[in-house]
């Protein structure tokens, strides 16, 4: 998955399995594109001869930042391509492999069997359970650095300037109405918290707030290159997920890690904490408390006294996903818990807050929850049915609901397209979507500027 969550929103790739596994890619992905131009048709990505034997082939597709995208070999070599230093990505991230696809230099003999990437931040799984990370310093976390920091010093200074404009690009671009899945109709700008000119003033307060955090110090945002992260003693990852600015990782034990920066709450610890420089494990699988659903409808200004206390279900965490500055997981059993920024309704809690430790979506209680994907402003879900529900921004149709309205509660997705469709995997640009479906078709919707209309899907879950 991406990370802008999981962020590739400039570049897209299919894999399929005839006889062989094959990846195309389509979009914009201006380093592996000699003319600049976006690529309206899918391409195939060739293999480096230098990564095995004839007959070598892919594993799976895991992501891409900002003008770059990665994939797995079926030997666990983590490759890379397309040049990111045009658009503010250091070459310490992205492997600068260009147009052509190369494996990333990590310093491990062990085959990786997860990555994901996030705009300027790289994470990786090794088949022993090791995570590798590396990119802006404030994503990485305290750990055993590999290489020679010198390498990188000389490439950063457009790329800082370039971290800051994309932190401004980070808010809407046009005001928008969020609307309720409950049924209690539109609400306006100015009947929704978080909406017209309150929300106008958070928006303006995080932009001016990040900008000022990326720009403090030159030393606090250079790149840092590929580190081996520091867990406890028998802590061994399995999948890795990363967001605008910070990163979760699941355990064999369904335990649920993360680290990098949290003012949103992005890293369920409770609490708005800038920066978490090291692992932390989040409590997900806990009693927690929820509004009744009625508080929603309660007149603004009013507060609702009436809470719930329940047992998530489940026993542990199946699933993660981030988005720019949220997060969404998957217990045992189904339930979908969000937290961090809430704004647009990306953690469909009914409401624009932000959610500030791992919450229940409690109108999907009861509904088992397979698969879920999260952008910069919204989150798509898969039920154990096939059915497909949405929520967060909808500026450019990312919801697939066919308006441009957002939704703060989980809408189910009633498309003629999908009727009769069983899907199964999801993945989430910044502003697109797309789900795979039993019989290998993909769905899309949402920006189209580049011809991106179809992402990174979980294609391991073909196999």
């Amino acid at each position: 998955m991406n990370g802008e969550g999981q962020v590739l929103e400039e570049e897209s790739v299919k894999m399929e399995e005839p006889k062989e596994r094959l990846v195309h890619m389509w979009g914009y992905l201006p380093g592996a594109l000699p003319q600049r131009s976006p690529l309206l048709s899918p391409v195939v990505v060739r293999l480096p001869a230098s990564v095995g034997a004839a007959g070598s082939s892919w594993k799976d597709v895991c992501g891409g930042g900002c003008g770059f995208a990665m994939a797995i070999s079926d030997s666990g070599k983590l490759i890379t391509w397309g040049s990111t230093d045009d658009l503010g990505q250091s070459y310490v991230t992205s492997g600068k492999h260009g147009e052509t696809p190369e494996p990333f230099p990590l310093r491990t003999d062990a085959s990786i069997v997860n990555a994901a990437a996030g705009w300027a931040h790289c994470v990786a799984v090794t088949d022993v359970g090791e995570v590798y990370t590396w990119g802006w310093k404030e994503c990485v976390p305290s750990g055993k650095v590999f290489g020679d920091s010198s390498v990188s010093r000389s490439l950063e200074k457009d790329a800082l300037d370039r971290h800051t404009s994309f932190l401004s690009e980070q808010v809407s671009p046009r005001p928008q109405g969020l609307r309720s899945s409950s049924g209690t109709g539109t609400l306006s700008a100015g009947d929704s918290k978080g909406s017209g000119e309150e929300g106008t003033k958070r928006r303006r307060v995080s932009t001016a707030k990040q900008a000022a955090e990326s720009s403090s110090s030159s030393e606090e945002t250079l790149s840092a290159l590929p580190c081996l992260v520091a867990l406890n003693p028998g802590v061994r990852i399995v999948a890795v997920a990363a967001g605008g600015r910070h990163t979760l990782a699941l355990s064999d034990m369904g335990q649920v890690w993360g680290w990098g920066y949290g003012g949103e709450g992005q890293l369920g610890l409770g609490s708005r904490i800038r920066m978490v420089s090291s692992p932390h494990p989040i409590p997900c699988v806990e009693t927690s408390s929820y509004a009744k659903e009625r508080s929603m409808t309660l007149p603004r200004g009013s507060v609702s006294s009436e809470m719930q206390s329940y047992r998530v279900p489940g026993t542990y965490v199946k699933q993660i996903a981030c988005g720019g500055r949220h997060s969404a997981v998957i217990t045992d059993a189904g339930a979908l818990l969000t937290f961090g920024w809430g704004l647009y309704g990306q953690c469909g809690q009914g409401s624009t807050d932000d959610e500030l430790s791992p919450t229940c979506v409690s109108s999907l209680l009861g509904i088992p929850i397979v698969a879920v994907a999260a952008g910069l402003w919204h989150t798509i879900c898969i039920s154990a049915d096939g059915d497909v529900y949405s929520f967060g921004g909808n500026q450019f149709g990312q919801l697939g609901t066919g308006s441009d309205q957002a939704e703060t509660l989980p809408r189910l997705l009633d498309a003629s397209i999908l009727e009769n469709v069983h899907t199964k995997a999801v993945s989430c640009g910044a502003r697109h979507s797309a789900v795979i479906a039993d019989d290998g078709k993909v769905f899309c919707w949402g920006w189209n500027k580049y011809g991106q209309m179809s992402i990174l899907v979980a294609f391991h879950s073909l196999g």
